[in-house]
């Protein structure tokens, strides 16, 4: 199957999302016109804080930090090309209602560590990797089944093998990138849930 990965009109929206990125890098750690401290994703005040949830996802700890995440946003296209997706607007449509999700998730799985193992999270974390993996979660199950609509918009996105065999691929590494020191592990798995659970709307 051939494809053409030429500009088209639908990659205005993953540009738009690199930009944003790019901007925020820019405002905290360029010209630091923003504390990036007032920004993280901090489990012990998120609910007096909520638009924390929203800002988490746009800022980077460092450039390497920010250029993976744009990396990211690379491949994904690329995936999406090769699914047949035609929307001018899922991208963002997606990364709008994941950012809810992803939240509530990561809530439940906080939860159950302090539940099971009186584990009370205590951590600042910050990126745009768990979206990325929402969407290779929403991806790896497209590859499979394929995916007409999303949220009442027309996505049509085809199953494809060669897909399910590189996205399988990508998410067992990014597992176990995920166990490595630093990493959230629990930002990256309640963002792959809930691009699975979003795969399902």
């Amino acid at each position: 199957m051939l494809v053409n990965n030429s500009i088209s009109k639908y990659d205005w929206q993953y540009i738009f999302c690199g930009f944003i990125l790019v901007i925020f890098f820019i405002f905290t750690d360029l010209i630091r016109l923003f504390d990036k401290e007032f920004l993280f994703y901090v489990p012990s005040i998120i609910s007096d804080q909520p638009y924390r949830i929203f800002t988490s996802i746009l800022i980077h700890a460092d450039l390497n930090h920010l250029f993976s995440n744009l990396g990211g946003i690379v491949i994904t296209r690329y995936f999406f090309i090769r699914l047949g997706l035609k929307s001018q607007f899922f991208y963002l449509k997606f990364i709008l209602i994941c950012s809810f999700f992803n939240f509530a998730f990561r809530w439940i799985f906080e939860r159950f560590l302090s539940y099971l193992f009186n584990i009370y999270p205590n951590y600042a974390s910050l990126g745009f990797s768990g979206i990325i993996y929402a969407f290779f979660g929403f991806i790896l199950l497209s590859s499979f089944y394929g995916k007409s609509y999303f949220c009442g918009s027309k996505i049509n996105l085809k199953n494809n093998y060669e897909i399910q065999a590189m996205s399988k691929t990508i998410c067992l590494i990014g597992l176990l990138f995920s166990l490595l020191p630093g990493v959230s592990l629990i930002g990256h798995l309640s963002g792959f849930v809930a691009g699975c659970f979003l795969y399902l709307l």
